[in-house]
């Protein structure tokens, strides 16, 4: 228990530091993720040797940790914009999720082959990397810097999509464990799936309408206080998250619809009270995952790999989304820097972790499959880590270049154009 102990003081230390920098971090080319990460590789059996945990702690510690950083992050996700503001994205969301995800399954999974892995592993590989990350997207669109660069489109198109394929990414992850556990029965699991989905939408609206109902009813006769006022959605994304686990359902899913609905029927000054405290614990919450992650780095197996592992970096980080937003940026409703934006700022983190948590869970034991994985995973970390703040500030520039020249000519359209005030939420 003495290594336990001691990762929890190693972590907290780490976030309490993190968080009396928070300002400063934000300026920098650095991130939280990233520096947890780095942290847990230094402290890890590789470097200081100072932690060493089993295997079945890692699998248990990423596989419980992700799903509740996820679920948090997701509702932090829904409730980031006020409802009425999401409609300007009802037409690129869609497509993000229903050509673009798939579409990084499969080139993510191609590219994986470069490794020398089975055609079944690399499409598990690719299946677990094709949702954008909502913990590495939050950090990229929220807070002051990203409302002052970046269009208010741009914004909420990433948020939404980063909140929602995380459970959509299930049917796909689905499919890839069916044909890597050939044990499993089709149609059995083409049910199961089918429920999961479906269930999730049903518990997580029910849940999220109850609440906000429950929260009015209560605020007519003084109740609750502050204090529990500003949590509420915090432990409604945990019992939507338990209740939707018991049901056999995507709990991940279901807190994203728990907490849309509780956005659209709630008023915006509690919704923007909540949003923040969501935010900081999102921010904050995330550290020990991947803090535990750098600990467990296959180190060995990526170097098994040998040459070929850069090279499907590489290949994943350039291909999985960035040519499919450009082509697709017509239809998406965004201008050229938009889709550059969005194509590139797809990052792979805390959701990707819980997938591949999941599929070892399942039964999943080829060490090539989690060394994959996490060879790309730690490197999205590490380049949409470094990137974020140097892409704002590009675009930012980018933005007044082009209105410079444009003086005097057409406006861009007011979807693109719109930002928030500086304060908002």
């Amino acid at each position: 228990m003495t290594q336990l102990h001691l990762m929890y003081g190693l972590v907290g230390t780490l976030a309490l530091v993190l968080a009396l920098m928070s300002r400063r971090i934000r300026d920098l080319a650095v991130s939280g993720p990233l520096v947890a990460l780095a942290a847990g590789v230094i402290v890890g059996p590789h470097v200081l040797g100072a932690l060493e945990l089993s295997e079945r702690a890692r699998d248990l510690a990423l596989l419980e940790g992700s799903r509740l950083v996820v679920a948090v992050s997701v509702m932090e996700a829904a409730l980031r914009f006020p409802a009425r503001q999401l409609r300007g994205v009802v037409r690129p969301v869609p497509i993000l999720l229903l050509v673009v995800m798939p579409l990084a399954a499969v080139i993510a999974g191609a590219s994986a082959l470069v490794l020398g892995i089975p055609l079944a592993l690399a499409a598990l590989v690719g299946a677990c990397l094709c949702p954008t990350d909502p913990v590495l997207a939050g950090s990229i669109v929220s807070g002051k810097p990203a409302e002052e660069s970046l269009p208010q489109r741009l914004r909420h198109a990433i948020t939404a999509e980063s909140g929602i394929n995380d459970g959509l990414a299930l049917p796909i992850v689905g499919v890839a464990l069916a044909v890597v556990l050939p044990a499993t029965t089709p149609g059995a699991e083409a049910g199961r799936l089918v429920w999961e989905v479906t269930g999730s939408l049903l518990i997580g609206a029910a849940m999220g309408a109850l609440a906000a109902l429950g929260a009015r009813v209560a605020g007519r006769y003084g109740d609750p206080e502050p204090g529990p006022t500003l949590v509420l959605t915090v432990l409604l994304a945990v019992a939507v998250l338990g209740l939707g686990r018991a049901a056999g359902t995507d709990g991940i899913l279901g807190v994203f619809v728990a907490g849309t609905a509780y956005n659209a029927l709630v008023g915006d000054e509690e919704r923007g009270r909540q949003q923040r405290l969501n935010e900081a614990a999102n921010r904050y919450l995330c550290l020990p995952l991947f803090f535990i992650l750098g600990v467990f780095l296959p180190w060995d197996q990526w170097a098994a790999f040998g040459a070929a592992a850069p090279l499907v970096v590489v290949l994943i980080l350039l291909l999985r989304r960035l040519p499919a937003v450009l082509v697709l940026a017509r239809p998406l409703g965004f201008r050229g820097r938009d889709a550059v934006f969005l194509g590139w700022f797809g990052p792979m983190g805390a959701s990707s972790i819980f997938y591949v948590a999941h599929a070892v869970d399942t039964g999943v034991t080829d060490p090539r499959f989690f060394g994959a994985a996490t060879l790309v995973i730690a490197a999205s970390v590490l380049t949409f880590g470094v990137t974020s703040s140097p892409g704002r500030r590009l675009y930012a520039r980018s933005e007044r270049r082009s209105a410079g020249a444009g003086a005097g000519s057409t406006p861009a359209p007011p979807a693109v154009a719109a930002r928030e005030p500086h304060g908002a939420a």
